[in-house]
């Protein structure tokens, strides 16, 4: 039995600030994902929904409520939460559907519509919530932790403010080939540099923005698609949901303090690499065999971090990767060929499926002014919060 799944279409609705529903937006992706595909509506036998906390109770039951606002037909519905990596368990729950003959078709769908400025806890007293109490004990949003990687980073390795600068050059000068990103214009190193600091040494340029915008994948079974007349599809080869192992001795969101070490070892592989190698073992592949790779690039600083947790060099050296050109478009391995988070913004469920959805144009050749020559292999990976792992492997 493979392991692989096909995809059979994708749909993005063009990310921004649209002052509208997600239920608008995540149907709007869902009909392009089944255009694509060559489908109805009706076809579709399953429905995974990539759940968001800023859309009331519809928000919580995305699936469901995708499914209705397409117009009831029947089809199984079900919905996932994960944080920044609710859209790659999404997948993994339409794959494993799949793979068990639940569903021959499954449609997934994450969508999102941001408030403005940095994303805030959910309302009410919560002392016994992590995600609480780094915000009313501390004072610290999301930005506050990536300038504590970047001046990691610059410690440990000796990366630079001009390293950070020259990622978002790297990433704006992609999207802005891009239709579906909502900043489409070059930027250069003194634009960066001239921002204003929001959490040293990360500067407004750094880091990423919040948005509103939607995904969505037609997944099927190998032997559907042939039968649709698609001999060569896009395929999933793996998909990594794993968590972290005891003790974590690095500081990471939304935790204010790490565990310690003095009585049990740290394991082997740290979090984030445990992430991508896991992948990489399911898909009987490693970081030479990629293509192009789609990272989350929350901040400048955590796409060089994302380099050396793929093993696309070695520890240290994401900078230097960087300098070189290899990530770049053009270069041996493209990172972000998208445009990134950098030149999206995020809308939190729908990004890993949107990154998969890049993976798929690119490795079908329909990546345009983007496009990286003989794309055989991608990677797409993230982190959400409270230790979920998100990394999905595409082939073709």
């Amino acid at each position: 039995m493979t392991a692989d799944v096909a995809v059979l279409g994708t749909g993005m609705h063009a990310w921004g600030k649209w002052g509208r529903s997600f239920v608008e937006y995540g149907t709007v992706a869902a009909r392009a994902a089944l255009a694509d595909a060559g489908l109805e509506w009706g076809d579709v036998q399953s429905v995974v929904g990539a759940d968001t906390v800023r859309g009331g109770y519809p928000g919580y039951v995305a699936g469901a409520t995708f499914a209705r606002a397409l117009g009831w037909q029947g089809a199984r519905v079900t919905s996932v939460y994960a944080a920044c990596a609710s859209g790659a368990q999404a997948i993994a729950a339409a794959r494993a559907q799949i793979l068990a003959g639940l569903a021959d078709v499954v449609l997934v769908v994450g969508a999102d519509a941001a408030p403005k400025g940095f994303f805030a806890p959910a309302g009410g007293d919560r002392p016994d919530d992590p995600d609480w109490l780094r915000f009313r004990l501390l004072g610290a949003t999301n930005p506050a932790y990536f300038g504590l990687y970047a001046r990691r980073r610059m410690a440990l390795y000796g990366d630079t403010a001009e390293d950070f600068a020259r990622v978002k050059v790297k990433n704006a000068a992609a999207g802005a080939l891009n239709p579906y990103a909502r900043y489409r214009k070059p930027v250069t190193a003194a634009e960066v540099a001239a921002s204003p600091v929001v959490a040293d040494p990360l500067r407004l340029l750094d880091i990423c923005a919040t948005s509103d915008g939607a995904a969505a994948l037609v997944l099927c079974g190998p032997e559907y698609a042939r039968r649709r007349g698609v001999a060569d599809p896009v395929r999933i080869r793996a998909v990594s949901t794993v968590t972290p192992r005891y003790p974590r001795t690095d500081l990471d969101l939304p935790d204010i303090a790490t565990d310690s070490a003095a009585a049990v070892p740290e394991p082997p592989v740290a979090f984030r690499p445990s992430i991508a190698r896991a992948a990489y073992e399911e898909a009987g592949l490693g970081p030479d065999d990629l293509s192009l790779a789609e990272v989350y690039d929350l901040s400048t600083a955590l796409e060089l971090q994302w380099y050396e947790d793929l093993g696309l060099c070695a520890e240290g050296e994401g900078a230097k990767l960087l300098r070189d050109g290899a990530t770049a478009l053009g270069g041996r391995l493209p990172v972000n060929p998208s445009g990134g988070l950098a030149s999206f913004g995020e809308a939190v469920p729908a990004q890993a499926i949107a990154q998969v959805c890049e993976l798929t144009r690119q490795l079908r050749g329909q990546a345009g002014a983007r496009q990286v020559p003989g794309a055989r292999a991608g990677i797409a990976v993230n982190q959400g919060l409270f230790g979920h792992g998100s990394a999905v492997v595409a082939v073709r």
